[in-house]
């Protein structure tokens, strides 16, 4: 067995101080940038693990995969998650889970984190930004995106085809007789929302109708609640008269809003479930984005490349075309449930 990484040998390899490796791996903020990607670098090549992480190693959390996420609160990646732990403690492996709360700099953090404690591999559902960081990390271990794609190649990503499927549910409003279509839950941090807002406008646009601004809203975020923007709209006179629920977040907004006014008339559609969505009346028509079947995808492509490094170590030279970086888009379909197809 090769021997441990020390503390020394990374301070070699990144041409730094014992001691500002040290701050670095403690997490302290005050190192520059350049300085702490160097020592992460001479990490992730060595391997180095901290002392405070060798007892948890030789108790066997070696055989771990690490999550990280946008927020555990979120439906869609509780039931992803959910999906991900379950193939993973049938294959052997243990599960860690982190979140990025919507912000890069915690997301690095995490990612961080993870590498500390040796994960044999990363499912990350990345926040917009730069990931230029992650290059030293998947030269350690696979690491595989999940919802949405990095300006970075060479990743597996498990997607659905967000602005495919948004269009064909505006079109489904659009053959209900609706040409006053909301979008609530705009927001540029996340390709994801960016992708279904194209697919809004290229609906629209399709059926001749203009987007109208003022019903293409934000939320939730920190200062905005998509109840309150659902609730300003159906005070004007001139009233969207149905509405697109970019994510469930946004859909527990709308639905809260709708039904508090008592307003059954406004059709709406969420993309993607939510808890007690269909206990509603009427129950809410959601875009099936099926998180336990990306979940499953991601987990079995970190299997694949699991298994590909094992085969390496008996032989060097041997081609492994199943563990080159693919791009996997899972399917999507329109659950009816009476909420979309109300009629004007």
């Amino acid at each position: 067995m090769t021997k441990p990484a020390t503390l020394h040998e990374v301070a070699a390899l990144a041409g730094v101080s014992i001691k500002t490796v040290s701050r670095v791996v403690n997490g302290t903020t005050t190192v520059r940038p350049d300085v702490r990607d160097r020592v992460l670098a001479a990490v992730a090549e060595l391997q180095y693990v901290p002392n405070s992480f060798a007892r948890s190693l030789k108790m066997g959390s070696g055989d771990t995969v690490g999550v990280i996420i946008d927020t555990i609160a979120d439906p869609f990646f509780a039931s992803l998650t959910h999906a991900v732990e379950a193939r993973a403690l049938a294959a052997g492996l243990n599960v860690i889970f982190g979140s990025t709360g919507f912000t890069p700099e915690r997301e690095r953090r995490q990612v961080e984190r993870m590498a500390m404690q040796r994960v044999e591999a990363l499912i990350l559902a990345p926040v917009s930004g730069s990931h230029a960081y992650l290059e030293p990390y998947r030269r350690s271990f696979p690491i595989v995106l999940i919802d949405r794609s990095i300006e970075i190649e060479g990743f597996d990503v498990v997607a659905v085809d967000d602005r495919g499927i948004t269009r064909r549910a505006i079109d489904h409003l659009l053959a209900h007789g609706h040409r006053k279509i909301a979008f609530v839950g705009s927001d540029a941090r996340f390709p994801t929302t960016v992708e279904r807002l194209v697919g809004y406008e290229e609906s629209l646009a399709a059926a001749g109708i203009a987007v109208r601004p003022e019903w293409v809203r934000p939320g939730p975020t920190v200062d905005v609640d998509a109840a309150d923007v659902v609730a300003e709209m159906l005070a004007e006179d001139d009233q969207p008269t149905a509405i697109f629920a970019a994510n469930p977040r946004a859909a527990v907004g709308v639905a809260h809003a709708l039904h508090t006014a008592e307003r059954a008339d406004v059709a709406f559609i969420s993309f993607g479930d939510f808890p007690l969505a269909k206990t509603l009346r009427p129950a809410v028509t959601y875009v099936n984005q099926d998180p336990e079947a990306i979940g499953v995808a991601a987990i079995e492509r970190v299997l694949t490349h699991l298994e590909a490094k094992k085969l390496r170590r008996k032989d060097p030279t041997a081609e492994i075309p199943e563990d080159e970086p693919r791009t996997i888009i899972v399917d999507t379909d329109i659950v009816e449930r009476g909420s979309g197809e109300v009629a004007p």
